[in-house]
């Protein structure tokens, strides 16, 4: 199947056609900056600007930065406040004219390594973690999602986990990788604690850079970093939207 997937982040919003069964992109993908405050008709915009660099009409899968529960935002993590209630799927999809569905962004990612990364046919528990403008999480056991779990926002020490184990956090602070692995450690001892995962994923930007930090994490679980690196919240935003073209 060939669908469009689109990656809608903090600072950038991605987009291009995927084929679902091999997971390869069949355009070079676009990006687009976020728009200032990100509020709804401003991303909206720039998702119909995507779809039509493509000249698409049809299936949309997008990951979104959000709790999403049946299409709709209820949360919204470095995106506008007024983003919360809001349907995202109906929005997205009045603005491109082709039928979107709309998942959790990190959720999206996960799903795109379990089915062609690091995850390809791992069981058990896995939890996938992005690390860029914040900390996203998708867990997943024997090959399912449960999803919009955002343990990104964990509390650790009376902050967001987030606000202070995040790349943004690490650029905020001027720390080197070594400095900032001691931070992301105590995250990822406090999610080992809680969920005894089998498998941790490291995606997100700082996916490229693992080599300058996993020597000095302690963390006893396996961790590797993801394979499909920036592509796989398009890929797995595609992989959510198959069932639109089963339909």
């Amino acid at each position: 199947m060939k669908i469009l997937g689109i990656d809608v982040g903090g600072s950038g919003i991605k987009g291009a056609p995927v084929d679902t069964k091999t997971g390869e992109l069949l355009a070079k993908r676009y990006r687009i900056e976020t728009p200032e405050k990100a509020k709804p008709k401003d991303v909206a915009k720039v998702v119909k600007k995507i779809a039509r660099h493509f000249d698409w009409d049809g299936a949309i899968g997008c990951g979104f930065p959000a709790v999403i529960q049946r299409g709709m935002a209820r949360s919204a993590a470095n995106i506008h406040d007024s983003w919360i209630g809001r349907d995202v799927e109906a929005l997205f999809t009045r603005y491109t004219d082709c039928p979107v569905r709309v998942l959790n962004d990190a959720d999206a990612a996960g799903l795109a390594e379990m089915r062609f990364g690091a995850g390809h046919k791992r069981s058990g528990v896995v939890l996938i973690i992005t690390v860029g403008t914040g900390l996203g999480s998708a867990l997943f056991t024997d090959g399912h999602l449960v999803p919009n779990t955002e343990l990104g926002h964990l509390e650790i020490d009376g902050q967001d986990a987030e606000t202070n184990a995040s790349d943004a956090a690490r650029q905020r602070d001027d720390l080197s990788w070594k400095k900032w692995a001691k931070r992301f450690d105590v995250y990822l001892h406090t999610v080992d604690q809680l969920f005894s995962p089998d498998l941790v994923i490291i995606g997100g930007g700082a996916s490229k850079k693992m080599h300058k930090f996993a020597n000095r994490l302690t963390v006893s679980v396996e961790l590797l970093p993801a394979q499909l690196r920036n592509e796989a919240g398009i890929i797995g935003g595609a992989l959510f939207a198959e069932s639109l073209r089963r339909s």
